[in-house]
């Protein structure tokens, strides 16, 4: 579909726009489209495209979701609008490629984008045209998105490991992935934090599977007696864990106390001191090796 050509702003009823490929925005980067409106009002017009209804004319938004919502939240009853003519199928293509263009986005939002474009038809010399990305990392994505490999495409999309690696690590058992991590690093591809990385994501694929647990709703979390005994074992678990740590710190030091004050009695140890010119130390730590005062106060 070729680029619309320029045309005059309309105001249109929010009411009036249906959003065909909703998104979720964090709720931080929201407030600052709101507040941004709110002070200067809206620097770009949305792109819309008209569609005829049984009640009358209705419009698909095509690009500007978050100004759109912005607007509803700010109660706003019209919004400027660039109103082209697209059919329900172009106008999808349009929001996924506009989505793909946002590279500030969570990496698995760029791929499902990918996948949804195949879903729709597009090929990957297509895709991979509309969306500016090499046409080989278009089709090794569309491998891994076709495994739900969720864990390897974050990893890639963090830099943490090369997509060759990861088609490897999908496409092969325990044996393999050895092999390729050994050829990786005989490459230089992984060496040092990164090889390490790639190891510690390999064993949580290996254990939690796949694809990304899914971010509960804390705030629709119901609590229950049973979650509140839980969270004070977990809490007193930790406390359990800080004691023990503090008494293993506590004999050591005592331990160390107690090897100065043999060693300061030690003419030999003295004199090396002086000669280095180590002899001097804080008062009160000298005056409780020299008395012996050393408990577990």
């Amino acid at each position: 579909m070729t680029e619309e050509e320029v045309q005059e702003v309309e105001l249109i009823s929010v009411d009036l726009i249906d959003v065909l490929n909703p998104r979720v925005r964090p709720a931080r980067s929201f407030d600052q489209i709101k507040a941004n409106i709110s002070t200067v009002g809206l620097k770009r017009p949305i792109t819309v495209a008209h569609r005829p209804h049984l009640d009358g004319s209705r419009y698909d938004l095509v690009c500007g979701q978050g100004r759109y919502e912005a607007y509803l939240a700010l109660g706003e009853k019209q919004i400027p609008a660039v109103v082209i003519e697209a059919n329900e199928h172009d106008c999808l293509v349009r929001s996924l490629v506009e989505n793909c263009a946002r590279r500030r986005r969570g990496a698995l939002d760029l791929f499902k984008d990918i996948q949804r474009m195949k879903i729709h038809g597009y090929s990957v010399p297509e895709i991979a045209k509309k969306t500016g990305l090499n046409n080989n990392y278009v089709s090794d994505i569309s491998r891994l998105l076709d495994r739900g490999e969720e864990r390897l495409l974050q990893a890639v999309e963090a830099g943490q490991i090369p997509i060759s690696v990861a088609i490897e690590i999908a496409e092969t058992d325990d044996a393999g992935i050895q092999k390729a991590l050994t050829q990786a690093y005989e490459k230089k591809i992984l060496r040092g934090r990164k090889l390490m990385a790639v190891k510690r994501l390999i064993d949580r694929r290996r254990q939690y599977g796949k694809g990304l647990p899914s971010r509960p709703n804390r705030r629709q979390t119901t609590l229950t007696s049973h979650a509140l005994v839980k969270t004070f074992q977990q809490d007193v678990d930790r406390k359990r864990v800080l004691i023990r740590k503090a008494t293993a710190t506590r004999e050591k030091l005592i331990f160390a106390a107690h090897a100065l004050r043999t060693l300061f009695h030690d003419e030999n140890f003295q004199s090396l001191l002086k000669s280095e010119g180590l002899d001097t130390l804080p008062k009160s730590l000298a005056s409780r090796i020299e008395t012996g005062a050393v408990s577990a106060q």
